[in-house]
């Protein structure tokens, strides 16, 4: 690897690191701040951000079906557009979190630590899912696949979970 390129990368990592700060500080600040006038259920916002989430799910699953068919074309095409779909989540995410009230969770008995369990590791994976994907797709478009391919395997399955969860929690909050 040249200076160039180590100088490259050493900017890359810190718009990277810069960038997952600033989205998940945005997204923390959001979720536990007083919330907006928005009454829970009066916006459409969470069932199309679980369709994102669901169509991110579903793109990550065929990129990676792709790629193990050696079908590079496919994968980068399915992977880009899980990832705009995870960024249409993202700024979806904030418009209703800016002026929404807390939708609280009611349910009762077993299901109840189901729910949280799933809320907290959906939440705890979301925030490092945003360094990763990033560093994931830089080093696939500088065409340093053998770093993009030790990575893709940390992130794949992060990604998918944080994306089914996504869907899950939506089912479980709204009783759907």
């Amino acid at each position: 690897m040249s200076t160039l390129d180590t100088a490259r990368d050493r900017w890359a990592m810190r718009a990277i690191a810069a960038v997952s700060f600033v989205v998940v500080g945005l997204v923390a600040y959001l979720v536990t701040r007083p919330r907006g006038t928005m009454a829970a259920g009066a916006s459409v916002l969470p069932a199309v951000n679980a369709a994102l989430n669901a169509t991110a799910a579903v793109l990550l699953t065929a990129g990676w079906a792709n790629i193990r068919r050696r079908n590079v074309a496919a994968h980068r095409a399915c992977m880009l557009a899980a990832f705009a779909a995870s960024t249409l989540f993202l700024v979806s995410y904030v418009a209703y979190h800016a002026q929404a009230a807390a939708v609280p969770f009611t349910g009762q008995g077993w299901i109840r630590p189901v729910y949280f369990f799933i809320l907290i590791t959906h939440i705890v994976l979301a925030a490092a899912i945003v360094p990763l994907a990033l560093t994931t797709i830089y080093r696939a478009l500088r065409g340093e696949l053998w770093r993009h391919k030790r990575i893709a395997r940390v992130t794949l399955p992060i990604w998918l979970y944080v994306s089914v969860t996504g869907v899950l929690v939506f089912l479980m909050l709204h009783g759907v």
